[in-house]
């Protein structure tokens, strides 16, 4: 640790402007001298001002802890001697350190000069897989104390701990990370060049060398795995107390439910004899136990993998950190677990070696670099979904994943991805996705093969994988960017440079590079005309659930053909020309530097990526293939060109899905489908068909235990206007009254689930403008920034909050216990008739003579809908109520079969006033208990 004094500041005010009048209400100052924290210095501040409302509650600061504190004034000469000749450290100094000086300057004292280090960006670089860079959410995560957030003498010594352990983090770095590290430092917002600087002299000093393996001069971590299979004596529990005592080392607080034991015996089973079933198993009973303790003890006894497989790479991942360990404790044996995801998901070392060799960064750039380097000595998948970086850092990610299954010798053995396809050889489960498993079944080189059984969990969704995996997807956007990676012949672009290669090595003149530039403008010109004729091209009124989006077929535009084959030829003759200039070089390859070779590197890439992009261009505009596919436009009117898209995509996966069964019966394995919602009552075989599974494999429907919904209730609200009757403004005031006075009633933690965007951000913004959820955190899918699993992470994390979401949080969410009261659905989840993969199987249903929607819409509508109740109870002691708004569930014929699609819960017929007074007096109960119990 150096010499200097470490000044660690916090600031708690009325607003973000001292400009406007918004002051300290609490400053912290923790400091920090060789290592350690010295001493702390803390005061509240009499803001001479109200504190607003919102403050109040997020610092639990009122006006009686302020009203005897000094003024900022009367301190402000103390604080600014205090911080004179110290590092000034914040998390986020843009904003701690921007207000201080504001305030120095207003009391007329010294302001603070000095190194400053932003305790944001440092814990970016250092912990880079973290999942939110919170002071509140790196405490927890690094076991460090922070009794109350968003107090300042707390938040300030939470801290000053994260500085430590950042610097103690530094010093476990090798060398030559630190030294790369280094190098890029000096682009930084604060002074953290220094602390690396000062690390790696204590490094080289001490000796303290973490011996990584090298990749041309870059340190990765490299994962061990066995070289053999675990293979063990290990028996199925066939009796249920065999069962029980496994599952109660586990969870000491196991609860018995015989679908769960029986379901495992099914899956054992499957397994042993290889045959095939559909298993439908409720959420809440231990579905992914059942069949993993099964499959780890027949991989066990056979010396082959077992593959799962589930809807999405989180749930992959959640499988693996979850519940695979717990396997292990039941069997008291060790067994080898592997995920796979497609190539493209891990990073290829020898793209980011090249692109470290070229300096031209951008700041995203830079930071996403230092990031990686880190991220490197600490990462045993190279996945590079484990990375947290910004929107422009991703651009970075997404050059340097991995494209090719050619690998340089040196390559082999650092290359991750073809390192987690030989340990799932070894490996007792190989855990991966529904893409990936479709995808490689259809491969000539397998990386599934030599197991002994299959187990496809979230099994409705698996048609919906195979049909993406034959997705095409044209994104204005994104083409955009890869031709300007080529085009621009600005100082420092790629074009420029390899002008000025071709000059120096004098390889060419400069008549190829004209024709390369004619080629280009002639490219880009037949490209923006086809991007204007689509995004200018007018249409039918369309459905104003969509809001400012249009969606239609790309068959309705007529006229367009010669326009898409000139795109093709244009860019035909650019890439021919583009190659020519590369190929030119080839005789002096011999004579470049380094740098220049990385540049090279940099010219094949983008031209190998606008081959892509070329095929994908015949495929969606030029190969209709309209029997089996569907291809659609995308636009939304307030970002045109931009949010240009054109999607082909198979109307029917039942071809896809044969040939995959088929090629899985070919390996002779058990296989077990299963999920939640895997029938549909009146019309059994619904998904089953979907599949393409044959009517002959089984279908076994397992049941909740009888008391599983005892704490759950159904309300329908009788009062709600008819959706079919009123205009969809007043319905959304409806619906926005409905969840006020729920939320209210409930204290939060609600979904409301909605069928349309559309109708999710004007429900959600008038909520807001109503202010009278002020109190409660309001997160909105498609309006509040995140991923699916950030927003839901944020639910979480608030005692007051609402979530409003659309089809992703219908399924595959988990929130168990009291996180989550309530559930209100605003509208029946049918698909909207304008969804053009919908309309198009519709259309092909109608041509057959069928009905469309007792076939298509109704079942479908019928497994949402389940899915949805999915949510609410995960366990016999949740306590939860599902609220249906959409009153068709009550007028129309086929409402009954909503409600005998779901389990036997009451079913309370109510007017709104009814069921909030029913809810607030269910709510005080509880909390009357809780608080007993506490």
């Amino acid at each position: 640790m150096d010499n200097r004094t470490y000044a660690v500041v916090d600031l708690e005010t009325t607003g973000h402007s001292p400009s406007k009048g918004d002051r300290i209400i609490q400053i912290a100052i923790v400091f920090v001298e060789d290592g350690t924290i010295v001493r702390k210095y803390s005061s509240f501040v009499n803001p001479l001002r109200e504190i607003p409302v919102f403050i109040q509650q997020l610092t639990s600061i009122t006006h009686r802890e302020v009203s005897a504190a000094p003024s900022f004034e009367e301190i402000a000469l103390t604080v600014s001697e205090m911080l004179q000749g110290t590092v000034f450290v914040a998390h986020n100094t843009d904003f701690d350190l921007a207000f201080l000086q504001s305030e120095f300057k207003r009391c007329q004292v010294p302001a603070w000069s000095g190194k400053k280090i932003d305790t944001v960006e440092l814990a970016k670089i250092l912990f880079p897989s973290s999942t939110s860079y919170r002071l509140q959410d790196l405490a927890e995560d690094l076991d460090i104390i922070l009794p109350t957030a968003h107090r300042a003498d707390d938040d300030a010594e939470a801290t000053a701990y994260l500085l430590l352990t950042a610097l103690a983090k530094l010093r476990t770095l090798p060398a030559e990370t630190l030294n790369l590290l280094h190098r890029r430092s000096f682009s930084l917002k604060s002074n953290i060049s220094t602390l690396i600087h000062e690390a790696l002299s204590d490094v080289r000093k001490t000796g303290n060398v973490n011996n990584l393996p090298l990749f041309r001069g870059i340190p990765y971590r490299q994962p061990s795995y066995p070289n053999r299979i675990a293979v063990a004596r290990c028996s199925f529990p066939f009796t249920d107390d065999e069962k029980v005592k496994k599952l109660s080392k586990v969870f000491p607080a196991f609860e018995w439910r015989e679908s769960q034991l029986r379901f495992m015996d099914v899956v054992w089973k499957m397994l042993t004899t290889k045959e095939e079933i559909v298993a439908e198993v409720p959420t809440g009973i231990g579905k992914t136990i059942g069949y993993l303790l099964p499959a780890v003890i027949h991989s066990l006894q056979t010396g082959k993998p077992v593959i799962i497989s589930t809807f999405t790479n989180h749930l992959v991942d959640k499988i693996l950190v979850d519940e695979v360990g717990k396997i292990q404790e039941m069997l008291e044996i060790s067994c080898t677990a592997v995920v796979l995801k497609g190539k493209e998901q891990y990073i290829s070392l020898s793209k980011f070696e090249e692109l470290l060799r070229i300096t031209d960064e951008s700041y995203d750039e830079t930071f996403t670099i230092l990031q990686i380097l880190v991220w490197l000595t600490q990462t045993e998948t190279g996945d590079l979904t484990e990375l947290n970086v910004s929107g422009g850092g991703q651009l970075f990610i997404d050059r340097i994943r991995k494209r090719s299954n050619q690998l340089r010798e040196d390559e082999k053995d650092a290359d991750y991805h073809e390192r987690m396809i030989k340990a799932c050889s070894t490996a007792n489960l190989i855990i991966t996705n529904h893409s990936l498993l479709v995808a490689d079944f259809q491969q000539s080189r397998k990386k599934f093969h030599l197991f002994s059984g299959l187990i496809i969990d979230e099994a409705h969704q698996f048609i919906h994988s195979a049909s993406k995996v034959h997705e095409t997807v044209f994104s204005y956007m994104n083409w955009k960017y890869i031709m300007g990676q080529l085009g621009s012949d600005a100082d420092g672009q790629l074009l420029h440079r390899m002008m000025k290669l071709h000059r120096k090595l004098g390889t060419g003149g400069s008549a190829v590079f004209r024709q390369l530039n004619d080629a280009y403008e002639q490219f880009v010109s037949a490209f923006d005309n086809v991007a204007m004729l689509l995004t200018t091209r007018k249409f039918p009124k369309r459905n104003s659930n969509l809001g400012n989006r249009i969606v239609f077929r790309l068959n309705e535009v007529s006229g367009l053909e010669q326009s898409f084959l000139r795109v093709a030829e244009k860019m035909t003759e650019y890439i021919y020309l583009a190659e020519r200039v590369r190929n030119e070089l080839h005789m002096t390859e011999q004579s470049m530097s380094a740098n220049e070779h990385a540049f090279i590197a940099e010219w094949d890439y983008w031209i190998r990526e606008l081959k892509i992009k070329a095929a994908q261009w015949v495929t969606v505009f030029l190969e209709r293939e309209e029997e089996n596919y569907t291809v659609w436009v995308e636009k939304d009117n307030r970002s045109l060109p931009g949010s240009l898209t054109v999607i082909k995509t198979p109307v029917d996966g039942s071809r896809i899905m044969k040939e995959f069964i088929s090629a899985v019966k070919d390996e002779q394995v058990g296989l077990v489908w299963t999920s939640g919602t895997m029938t549909v009552k009146d019309d059994e075989r619904f998904v089953t068909r979907q599949l393409g599974i044959a009517d002959t494999v089984p279908i076994k429907a397992f049941e909740a235990p009888l008391h599983f919904y005892n704490k759950s209730s159904i309300f329908i609200v009788e009062d709600m206007p008819s959706i079919q009757h009123v205009s969809q403004s007043a319905y959304i005031e409806a619906v926005a009254d409905a969840v006020i006075q729920t939320v209210i009633a409930t204290g939060g933690r609600l979904f409301v689930l909605f069928t349309s965007q559309d109708m999710l951000r004007k429900t959600y913004e008038l909520i807001l403008e109503s202010e009278l959820l002020n109190d409660y955190a309001l997160i909105a899918q498609g309006v509040s920034s995140g991923s699916r699993m950030k927003l839901l992470k944020s639910f979480r994390q608030f005692d007051k909050s609402v979530l409003f979401g659309t089809n992703s949080f219908w399924e595959g969410v988990d929130v168990p216990g009291e996180a989550l009261t309530a559930v209100i659905i605003v509208r029946l989840p049918f698909s909207s008739p304008d969804e053009v993969v919908f309309k198009a199987k519709a259309d092909r249903l109608t041509a057959s003579g069928a009905n469309s929607f007792s076939e298509l819409a109704l079942p479908e509508a019928i497994i949402r809908f389940r899915q949805g109740f999915g949510r609410l109870i995960r366990s016999s002691n949740d306590r939860g109520y599902f609220i249906i708004l959409d009153r068709r569930i009550e007028t129309k014929s086929y409402g009954r079969r909503f409600l005998n699609a779901l389990p036997n819960v009451p079913i309370k017929r109510v007017s709104l006033e009814r069921m909030v007074n029913e809810l607030e007096d269910c709510y005080n109960e509880t909390e009357c208990k809780r608080k007993q119990d506490d």
